[in-house]
């Protein structure tokens, strides 16, 4: 007989304790198969999509797009068909059967329903042949509460789902892109009354901006019998528009402010005649193969100079007044994508050649675009590299990425004047800036540091003495 497994959020690692749902993939009446991907979730960390651990007729849905679920809230539930004689598998501790059944009765469910798979991180680890998408056949329920089963359903699964009141069947909205999503949801837009001018209807970024400007216009003609705006207590200003702290910029906002609040920084800085090293850079680029970044250069320099001057790579354990020194340098480097500032992590980067850092910069940099980073790929950072020149800034002074001990800032190289062997010419000009936990060290390592790098900049044969 039939039965009627919940699925909940899972553990998705890292310290994760919520997730937002992004995207269903499924809907109420579907057919699943094991370890199938059935809905997209944001975390501060990443996007991520979550499969299920078992094969069967999904009955309901819990959770609208745009809501956020602790770890452990309901997903949805899924009808199990079972065969007498069947070897059973035991149910996750992220499962429970609907209508108040234990786990033991869940380990009932066939094993060849159930992947025996823990989720945590990444999902399940099933067979790839199984991580597949069934083509959608039914509408979509009300994601706040079980919907009844289609009348396609064998009698069996139906007769074991909960019975609730029926809903107004709604098709699936045609959406592909979380972006587009994400504007509508910050924006307060009902993506359901806008019209998609892409194939099959399907809703672009475009449609929703043009839904947004209409909008805009229309409360511009009614702007006059609206109430006056709410005032903020005790500013007597008027309120605007208020985003919540949530997803990334809520991870960000918690970080940033920890880091402010723990860690006394301090910042040093210097100009440098980058002309060589760009020199260098367009010389080995000629030279055929792969070609090889800015960034990636920046980062070999960056890590010969931690291997010299070690206390920038390390943290703070306050709790046993210790400063930990790290083996490894793990790189992080700033990226700005459309969900925020992210701080993707190239492992091992000291032992990497700059082809190497070349292939992950841009690997780690295309994810972060597309939204698709990992948790693993944000995390265990043990040093920062900031690149803010690609604003078209000169200089800044940034909060450290805690838990690290420091940040090397490099703004835009840019034509200047400069006195290059005791005369005035034009040259490449950068400016570097370190920011670094006063704790870890006192200025005389931070501007050694510092001065190693300019050097390198200045004169990339200073690598040579250290290869």
């Amino acid at each position: 007989m039939a039965q009627v497994l919940e699925f909940k959020l899972p553990d998705l690692g890292e310290g994760l304790t919520e997730a937002e749902i992004v995207r269903w993939l499924v809907d109420v009446g579907d057919v699943v198969a094991i370890d199938q991907p059935v809905v997209e979730v944001e975390t501060a960390k990443a996007m991520v999509e979550v499969p299920c651990p078992y094969g069967g007729v999904v009955t309901a849905r819990f959770g609208e797009e745009g809501t956020e679920l602790p770890v452990g809230a309901p997903l949805l539930t899924v009808a199990v068909g079972g065969t007498a004689g069947s070897e059973s598998a035991p149910a996750p501790a992220s499962a429970t059967v609907a209508g108040g059944a234990s786990a033991a009765d869940a380990a009932s469910a066939e094993s060849s329903e159930y992947s025996g798979n823990v989720l945590v991180g990444y999902g399940t680890a099933g067979p790839a042949a199984r991580r597949r998408r069934v083509r959608r056949e039914s509408p979509a329920a009300p994601a706040a509460a079980p919907a009844p089963v289609p009348a396609s359903v064998p009698a069996s699964v139906q007769a074991s789902v909960p019975t609730a009141a029926p809903a107004a069947p709604e098709g699936p909205l045609p959406v592909i892109s979380p972006l587009v999503r994400k504007l509508a949801r910050d924006k307060g837009l009902d993506l359901r009354e806008v019209r998609g001018s892409g194939p099959d209807g399907l809703i672009l970024r475009a449609d929703v901006e043009s839904a947004l400007a209409a909008a805009e216009t229309a409360a511009v003609g009614t702007a006059a019998t609206r109430p006056a705006p709410a005032v903020a207590a005790g500013t007597g200003v008027a309120v605007g528009e208020r985003v919540p702290l949530r997803g990334v910029r809520g991870a960000v906002a918690d970080k940033l402010s920890r880091s402010r609040t723990e860690i006394p920084d301090a910042t040093c800085w210097v100009d440098a005649d980058a002309t060589e090293l760009m020199a260098a850079r367009a010389a080995m680029n000629a030279a055929g193969g792969q070609k090889i970044s800015l960034l990636a250069l920046l980062a070999r320099i960056c890590t010969h100079a931690l291997a010299r001057h070690p206390e920038l790579n390390s943290t703070v354990d306050m709790a046993a007044r210790e400063i930990v020194r790290l083996p490894s340098v793990h790189l992080g480097f700033a990226a700005q994508t459309e969900r925020g500032l992210v701080v993707p992590v190239v492992r091992d980067a000291g032992t990497r050649t700059a082809e190497s850092l070349t292939e992950e910069f841009a690997r780690l940099t295309e994810s972060a675009r597309k939204g698709t980073l990992t948790p693993a790929d944000l995390t265990g950072g043990t040093f920062t590299l900031n690149n803010y020149g690609v604003f078209g800034v000169d200089g800044s002074t940034p909060i450290i990425n805690h838990p690290e001990a420091a940040m090397l800032g490099v703004g835009r190289i840019i034509p200047k004047p400069w006195v290059h062997n005791g005369e005035l010419a034009v040259r490449q000009v950068v400016q570097l800036s370190l920011t670094f936990d006063h704790r870890v060290c006192d200025g005389g390592t931070a501007g050694g540091f510092l001065r190693y790098v300019a050097d390198c900049v200045e004169h990339p044969a200073v690598l040579l003495r250290t290869l």
